[in-house]
């Protein structure tokens, strides 16, 4: 699915000089590295502030904590989503309010989060699925107008714009009152370990975020309030600078990629390629298609898989059907587009080193698959 080692090949040289200035420096928690990718980070989004952390899963956590998010408190999130988004919810005691997605883009269903409100609601978590923006314009003009906080989780779109309908443009993960991310090595902007951020243009909320980050330390063995111990190591911080100047380029490279597979599986009456909108650019973490018109999802992947060609399901059930969530408000039915998409979904192999003749290998095969049918 992701090809890190020849992308790694490409960069050996970097990357390997930038692991060998920490084990020099011997500065491995907090170096300069660090301090040189936060900042690098919030010119190339155009932010006021990065919090670098341990993993995406905690800049959600922290973004909450810092935010005084209450138990009893609801936050509304997707169901069609990695379970990190409702996982931190719970684990805060938080309640987590599941919604339905566009079947088009995947993203948070407008209509779904306008009926999820409450007089409990008070945050919303719009996730960025597969590489694109959800629709923000919307988002902000509901919580504006009902006084909730808004959480990009923008584990998959880091890279991706968004265009407000008055023209003005924004970063995934920066138009929120916090953006999170990861930097798991298989992202767009990946790390060769666990790595996480949070950003935000919010000056008291940042300094909260750092704090909670390292212990709910104000100044050194002075502890406010509680916090946790996460933190961003200086060799995953170097690692990243050296693949942050190449991001842009990585998009374009996985853009290209998408263009050709649509290509490909055009007018095909089994396969619908990914959706885009015009108010946002697509930076393709994933290529998802869905597979319809009765032919077997699960058959195309273990043909695929057959041929050595290693497609993925994201998502395979929604997170209203996990046992972990199961909860007696949701009922089987509840969020048909997700749970259609569960059984309609397969993502084929995307990364910035996919070659020509590897593409042809692929389509290739999946249009013999849809051929037999």
């Amino acid at each position: 699915m992701v090809d890190l080692q020849s992308q790694y090949q490409e960069i050996k040289n970097e990357i390997d000089q930038s692991i060998h200035k920490v084990l020099d420096s011997s500065m491995y928690i907090g170096g300069q590295e660090v301090k040189n990718f936060q900042k690098e980070l919030e010119d190339f989004l155009d932010v006021k502030h990065v919090i670098p952390c341990g993993n995406g899963t905690d800049a959600l956590q922290i973004a909450m904590m810092a935010l005084g998010l209450k138990p009893g408190d609801e936050v509304i999130a997707p169901s069609f989503t990695f379970v990190a988004t409702a996982e931190v919810i719970a684990l805060l005691g938080l309640t987590p309010v599941l919604v339905d997605v566009d079947l088009g883009t995947f993203n948070m269903s407008i209509d779904s989060l306008k009926k999820a409100i409450t007089p409990k609601t008070k945050a919303i978590i719009p996730v960025h699925l597969f590489g694109q923006c959800v629709n923000m314009d919307a988002v902000m003009d509901i919580a504006k107008k009902h006084n909730l906080f808004v959480i990009e989780d923008n584990a998959q779109a880091i890279g991706a714009s968004y265009t407000f309908q008055n023209g003005t443009k924004a970063m995934a993960g920066t138009m929120g009152n916090f953006g999170t991310t990861s930097f798991f090595p298989s992202k767009n902007l990946g790390c060769y370990g666990d790595g996480g951020a949070l950003v935000t243009n919010d000056d008291e909320l940042a300094t909260k975020a750092r704090q909670i980050a390292n212990h709910g330390m104000v100044v050194r063995y002075h502890h406010n309030f509680v916090g946790i111990n996460s933190r961003l190591d200086s060799i995953q911080a170097g690692v990243l600078s050296v693949k942050l100047k190449r991001l842009n380029n990585y998009a374009r490279a996985r853009q290209n990629a998408a263009a050709n597979y649509n290509k490909a599986f055009e007018n095909n009456p089994y396969l619908i390629t990914p959706q885009t909108t015009p108010d946002s650019t697509h930076v393709y973490h994933q290529y998802t298609l869905r597979v319809t018109n009765g032919i077997s999802r699960d058959k195309l992947k273990d043909f695929l898989n057959s041929k050595d060609i290693p497609a993925m399901v994201y998502y395979p059930i929604p997170l209203h059907q996990q046992k972990a969530y199961l909860d007696d408000r949701y009922q089987a039915g509840d969020f048909p587009v997700s749970e259609q998409l569960a059984s309609e979904v397969i993502s084929l192999p995307m990364h910035t080193e996919i070659s020509h003749e590897q593409m042809e290998y692929i389509t290739k095969t999946v249009l013999e698959f849809t051929q037999n049918q």
